[in-house]
């Protein structure tokens, strides 16, 4: 009798211990439904929020054109977006703010961004004009790369593939490389990953040829494009543009001061057609973060590509 009671409580135990386990695992799978949706609602609302966030900068663009004349830093698609809290004017479904518990840090959401000026960059596609490499680009991608103390037999390997690729892409060769679709891609064609770092804020790789905006171009841009010019006078130049905005090139060569320096409306201008635009969504520990391209044609401002990742606290892009 003893046995079989023993043997009747162990069993009981054990019931006990399976049914624990599994209320245990559907409290879980019930938890892990709710941060899914929980997860899921939020992604949803950070992208319409960074969609509405695109759609703004499309429309200070266009305004921008509907006024007219030089592209400068003074402009209002110039100015960034500093962090601003969602929480107080954003709504989400029932009503509810899209973050209701404004004493949890965890919980706040914030929206920031801006918009810079492709064309105040070396764009690659210059490189290569016709099938052949064009020599002027070639020389200002030169006094960058001599500026910045790299080698300049990476940037001859890197136009000689760039040349082979582009050739390529009329006539299939099987061992020719891939035309590059962003500057990350360069290191295809040969530069290492130093010379990519550093090269990476005054480059840029746009659909078509650009000449680069005297307006908005960094001093350093500006001596790679123009020749003849030196660092003193660049940054002479930028300070000059920040008080009045350079009107138009015979402007900007009154500035320089210099009758050995021309500019050539193929290579430089005061205006510009591309535009990259960032927005940064945080809410709680993570950051979704949007890079988009935008072409502007008159009043026609058009997307050319976006990219979206979520971005850790500490700036790890998550997988």
């Amino acid at each position: 009798m003893k046995a079989q009671r023993g043997a009747a409580i162990l069993m009981a135990m054990l019931i006990v211990v399976l049914v624990a386990t599994l209320a245990s695992g559907m409290m879980w799978q019930q938890w892990r439904s709710f941060e899914l949706e929980s997860a899921q609602r939020t992604r949803v609302q950070a992208a319409w929020i960074l969609t509405g966030g695109l759609d703004w900068a499309r429309l200070i663009l266009r305004e921008d054109a509907r006024q007219g004349g030089p592209d400068h830093l003074s402009e209002p698609w110039a100015v960034p977006l500093a962090p601003a809290r969602l929480s107080t004017f954003l709504a989400a479904e029932r009503g509810q703010a899209l973050v209701s518990d404004e004493n949890d840090p965890d919980q706040e959401a914030f929206l920031a961004g801006g918009m810079q000026d492709l064309q105040a960059r070396l764009n690659v596609t210059n490189l290569i004009d016709g099938g052949k490499l064009h020599e002027p680009s070639r020389a200002a991608w030169a006094r960058l790369f001599e500026h910045l103390n790299l080698p300049e037999q990476e940037l001859d390997g890197m136009a000689q593939r760039l040349l082979q690729a582009t050739l390529a892409v009329r006539k299939p060769e099987p061992k020719a490389d891939l035309m590059p679709q962003t500057v990350a891609d360069l290191v295809w064609l040969g530069l290492s990953p130093t010379t990519l770092q550093a090269i990476t804020p005054f480059v840029t790789l746009l659909p078509a040829r650009t000449p680069v905006n005297l307006n908005t171009a960094t001093a350093e841009v500006l001596l790679a494009s123009v020749p003849g010019l030196d660092m003193a006078k660049a940054r002479q130049l930028v300070q000059q543009r920040a008080t009045k905005p350079l009107e138009n090139l015979n402007d900007a060569e009154q500035r320089l001061d210099n009758p050995q320096l021309h500019l050539d409306a193929a290579l430089h201008s005061i205006s510009s057609r591309f535009f990259s635009v960032t927005g940064q969504l945080r809410m709680g520990s993570s950051t979704l973060q949007e890079r988009s391209v935008l072409q502007r044609d008159g009043l026609n401002v058009t997307v050319l590509s976006r990219v979206r990742e979520v971005v850790a606290a500490e700036g790890t892009p998550l997988q």
